[in-house]
């Protein structure tokens, strides 16, 4: 019997990544002689990321999907075209048993170059699903989503799949350690701000006019303003960050959360039971309130639309919040009641399933 041969199209944004590689990582823990293959291109955090994390990355000519019409739609077919070409000499070179898909322009390529040839499981992250993995699901074997109502056929709810050192936190025993880490005090509540790996500007204009509001309350801020984003003034208590690699300990320091609510983000807040003010971006196609809603409706979360994402409102919401343990820790454990911590392993034994029933192995 030859080892399990798994391919990964997750490649683009770390929204795509991430789920991708805690997905991987779940079929190493349960087949530690797989191969587990990534695809990627040269742009975006592929060549960064995967190998960082011990996959091997193969590129593939990178494939935008434009949301308008406009000349590059023209130049598409010639792009997938080529795309689906290197993703079949991949499909060959490692003998792939499965490809396991999460959206977005790498898994389009990836789809249709397994179409007819090695079965294929997709993921969708979102509450509405993206072009790439629409197409995926016409003809694929199975179709997992991280929460209900996307509209793929046969869809199957697991969740977002996430690393382990988020689903296994123990928020309590690293509390000290995290706030130490970070130059956080020792006692009292700790808001935890960030926007996605650029940020965001909303958010960070919040922070700064309610800065005054929150010192006075006794509420310190861990604020990750992105790499262009501009921080709030010198404060006591605010520390303030372009970008924060160790997520767990934030998560570990922090008693509340304000940030936009895409899937990822969502999911890992719920997933280490910390309540949120959830702020969806205002344009797109309204996934991230479609995210947010369903720990919103299970008393995890608050939702509160972009334009009135000001400082008063931030003050208003927050500081009664963040000043009642009793409501922080029933908010915390509805969060944590509405997420799904074994998402990845549910998706490993679906695809390990698919390849199985399709004979290979």
């Amino acid at each position: 019997m030859t080892a399990l041969s798994v391919v990964v199209a997750g490649g683009g944004s770390a929204g795509h990544i991430e789920p991708a590689l805690a997905f991987a990582d779940a079929v190493r823990r349960e087949h530690p002689d797989a191969l587990v293959t990534a695809l990627g291109t040269e742009r975006g955090l592929d060549t960064r990321l995967i190998p960082a994390r011990g996959y091997p990355l193969r590129l593939i000519p990178p494939v935008p999907l434009p949301r308008k019409p406009s000349k590059d739609l023209l130049r598409l077919p010639g792009r997938v075209r080529t795309a689906v070409g290197t993703v079949r000499e991949v499909l060959r070179d490692v003998d792939a048993d499965v490809v396991v898909g999460f959206g977005g322009y790498v898994a389009l390529p990836a789809y249709l170059g397994a179409r007819g040839r090695v079965p294929v499981v997709v993921h969708e992250a979102n509450a509405r699903a993206g072009l790439a993995n629409k197409v995926g699901a016409r003809f694929a074997a199975a179709v997992a989503t991280a929460v209900a109502g996307t509209g793929l056929p046969h869809e199957q709810v697991v969740g977002m799949p996430l690393r382990r050192s988020i689903t296994g936190l123990d928020r309590a025993a690293l509390r000290a350690e995290g706030r130490a880490h970070f130059g956080l005090p020792a006692d009292g509540p700790v808001l935890l701000v960030f926007g996605g790996s650029q940020g965001a500007r909303t958010l960070n204009t919040a922070v700064a006019d309610a800065l005054p509001g929150l010192a006075s309350a006794g509420i310190a801020v861990l604020h990750a303003h992105g790499a262009t984003g501009t921080p709030g003034p010198e404060t006591p208590g605010y520390v303030p960050l372009p970008y924060i690699e160790r997520m767990d300990l934030a998560y570990a320091a922090a008693d509340a959360v304000l940030g936009r609510c895409g899937m990822t983000t969502v999911s890992e807040v719920t997933a280490v039971g910390l309540p949120a003010l959830y702020v969806p971006l205002p344009h797109g196609n309204g996934e991230q309130e479609l995210n947010a809603r369903p720990v919103v409706a299970a008393g995890g979360g608050i939702l509160v639309p972009d334009a009135e994402a000001t400082g008063d409102r931030v003050l208003a919401e927050l500081v009664p919040l963040l000043r009642d343990p009793q409501r922080l820790a029933a908010m915390g454990a509805a969060a944590r009641a509405s997420g799904h911590a074994d998402a990845d392993e549910r998706l490993a034994r679906i695809a390990v399933g698919v390849a199985e029933r399709a004979g290979s192995r």
